[in-house]
């Protein structure tokens, strides 16, 4: 890697906004690089004035200069490299918006068991993610746990920023399981979802999922899978989600053929308890022989889910009095 005949520093003071490559800060920059300096950069920089110019193109779309610093980055650091200077190098591509390219350069480096493997692990993650290799995606999660899914229940990998510009992260066994749905593999994704150990609302959801994957190739499982998941849901008084399964199930018993009488009255008396007029006029609809009169009355009777009294101002709903009907109830 050669030397720069002008520090970057110096390079990037004639364009306002623009921080040292050793700035931790995330960069806001007022204008592009001037041409001058990029060409300096592409051809003398090292990883970090690379990476550098690659952030700023990216941040003004100058395609024709990311694709440059791709293929000058691809070249900068020729195998064999230090453990060090691979991750650089990938991170590098990363910012140039090159994920596979950084998969490339990480393919290049195979660290043991350790901190450093885990890096390498996640980085990978991140570069199969940005690629949408879903295949990648499962690939990296697997090694990561270890042969024990459990580990990765409490293991949050960020996946974005929010409105705020601060980090959001998500449950990579979450993650996993909808890498395996998206690259065709339902039954390693329900025995995924099956293999969290969390509580609560997170727990239904995870259940839910699974039992919808199971569906009516293996009916029974999943009807147990839902129980469990409206269990889940009841503890936490999670109404919402509880319909939500209770929907699931009655979905599922009329795919097998049956009459779906149980889970349509476990959620008429779920949707009562709640106020929830919408559920309760769409079961209404579905059944045969209700009079246009009955669906004018409920209609007329249907209050917003934001206005005072709807469903939707419940939240999580309060402990049922003494004698509720619950959710598990048998009709």
């Amino acid at each position: 890697m050669g030397l720069l005949p002008l520090p970057l520093s110096l390079l990037l003071a004639a364009v306002p906004g623009s921080a040292g490559p050793g700035s931790s800060v995330s960069l806001q920059f007022a204008a592009p690089m001037p041409q001058e300096a990029f060409e300096i950069v592409l051809i003398e920089g090292g990883l970090a004035d690379l990476k550098l110019a690659c952030e700023q193109s990216a941040s003004f779309g100058a395609n024709e200069r990311l694709q440059l610093l791709r293929d000058r980055l691809m070249l900068v650091a020729p195998a064999p490299q230090t453990f060090d200077v691979v991750m650089a190098n990938a991170r590098a591509l990363m910012s140039c918006k090159a994920p596979d390219s950084a998969q490339v350069v990480l393919s290049r480096y195979g660290p043991g068991p350790g901190p450093r493997r885990r890096e390498w692990l996640l980085l990978s993650w991140q570069a199969a993610s940005a690629a949408l290799d879903q295949e990648r995606i499962v690939l990296a999660l697997l090694r990561l746990a270890e042969g024990d899914l459990t580990r990765l229940d409490a293991e949050q990998l960020v996946v974005g920023l929010d409105g705020q510009g601060l980090p959001t992260t998500r449950s990579a066994l979450d993650l996993l399981a909808e890498a395996q749905i998206a690259s065709g593999q339902p039954d390693q994704a329900v025995i995924t979802l099956l293999a969290g150990r969390t509580t609560g609302v997170i727990a239904a959801r995870r259940l839910g999922l699974a039992a919808e994957l199971l569906g009516v190739m293996e009916s029974e499982r999943s009807a147990s899978l839902i129980e469990a998941a409206l269990d889940q849901a009841a503890a936490e008084q999670a109404w919402n989600q509880a319909e939500d399964l209770l929907r699931l199930q009655l979905r599922l018993e009329l795919a097998s053929g049956g009459s779906g009488d149980r889970p349509r009255e476990r959620l008429r008396r779920l949707a009562t308890r709640v106020d929830d007029r919408f559920t309760l006029l769409n079961l209404d609809q579905d059944l045969p022989g209700v009079s246009l009169h009955k669906h004018q009355q409920l209609q007329q009777q249907l209050r917003s889910p934001q206005a005072p009294g709807g469903h939707a101002a419940l939240g999580e709903s309060p402990s049922p009095e003494a004698g509720a009907t619950g959710v598990n109830e048998q009709p």
